[in-house]
């Protein structure tokens, strides 16, 4: 492989003024720098990284912290994450990625090792642990999600209170009075996970804002857990029309226990998603979804991220508005 010595002596300049003009730490002529980037092409040079980052102090990589536990939903997990890295390639940054449950020891032994620029954290609780942790590195930190409390961090995500709210107005202007929540597993919420608490609570104000009779269920995913949850439902909700389902392994099991139980979407039952596109358009039926803009909020957490290494402002709290699309799953309630 071509060293730094053989782009000098190619381009007749010494090693560290092809090191200037790698790093941009001193003024090149504009002549002297288009001999350095002739042999460079020439000769296929690639800096090592190792180098670069202790000539420049930034690694051009960044962190993605998302624990892959049990009750996460790894495909869409995924998304966000395919995202994070697109967006960070077009900023000439690489993406290390931290799936290992490990609370704050993980986050600082990364931080403290010099390894990354900046780190994105996802899967944020109401009580993060971490949060303190994360306050107190040197790196900036953006997190996909709101805690409880978010001062001193940046936090980009989707407003789930208002796609709460934006379900239950969709299904009461189509007449509906009688509605149900699936939600997610029981776990996640017991961890306080903010996108199941922020939802919980814009659907639990809007139903009283709207004078909805609703009512809302945790769901383990698969048959069985679904089963439940349906049966709790009509024991406790008689005569509901509508569901909103916050849980997307939930959605085919349940799609497929409505069909058995000879219950029609729309017909004789509507269901509105809260899900990515592609899951929604995926289903036997194409359902009314509140999308998750995993591109975007992917997409606005490097750029973020990137406005804070550069030391640009940025707003602390940014949540994407909702947009819910009309599929084939809702109609009027039967009469």
């Amino acid at each position: 492989m071509p060293t730094i010595n053989d782009v000098a002596r190619a381009a007749g300049v010494s090693p560290s003024t092809v090191s200037y003009v790698l790093s941009g730490r001193r003024p090149i002529s504009a002549q002297t720098r288009a001999r350095v980037q002739a042999a460079i092409a020439e000769l296929g040079f690639h800096p090592h990284a190792g180098a670069r980052a202790l000539a420049s102090s930034k690694t051009n990589v960044l962190a993605l912290v998302v624990p892959l536990r049990v009750d996460v939903n790894v495909p869409v997990i995924m998304q966000f994450a395919t995202a994070v890295v697109t967006a960070a390639r077009t900023h000439n940054h690489d993406v290390l990625l931290l799936t290992k449950d490990e609370g704050t020891s993980g986050l600082e032994r990364v931080a403290h090792s010099t390894m990354v620029d900046a780190l994105i954290v996802m899967d944020v609780e109401k009580d993060d642990v971490r949060i303190p942790a994360l306050r107190r590195l040197k790196q900036p930190t953006v997190l996909i999600g709101l805690p409880g409390d978010p001062a001193g961090i940046v936090c980009v995500d989707l407003d789930f209170a208002a796609a709460a709210a934006e379900t239950l107005r969709h299904l009461a202007w189509h007449g509906h009075r009688k509605i149900a929540l699936v939600g997610p597993s029981p776990s996640v919420y017991r961890r306080g996970t903010s996108y199941a608490e922020r939802f919980l609570a814009g659907f639990t104000e809007a139903s009283a804002e709207l004078g909805l009779e609703t009512m809302t269920h945790p769901c383990e995913p698969g048959q069985a857990g679904v089963r439940e949850c349906l049966a709790d439902i009509d024991a406790e909700l008689p005569g509901v029309t509508a569901l909103v389902v916050h849980n997307e392994e939930a959605l085919r099991p349940l799609l497929d226990q409505l069909r058995s139980a000879g219950r029609r979407i729309p017909e004789d039952i509507s269901v509105v998603a809260v899900c990515p596109r592609d899951v929604a358009l995926g289903m036997p039926i194409p359902l009314t979804s509140v999308d998750i803009p995993s591109h975007d909020v992917g997409g606005l957490a490097v750029e973020t991220v990137m406005k804070l290494l550069d030391g640009r402002h940025t707003e602390s709290v940014r949540l994407l508005p909702p947009t819910l699309v009309e599929r084939e799953s809702c109609a009027s309630p039967a009469s």
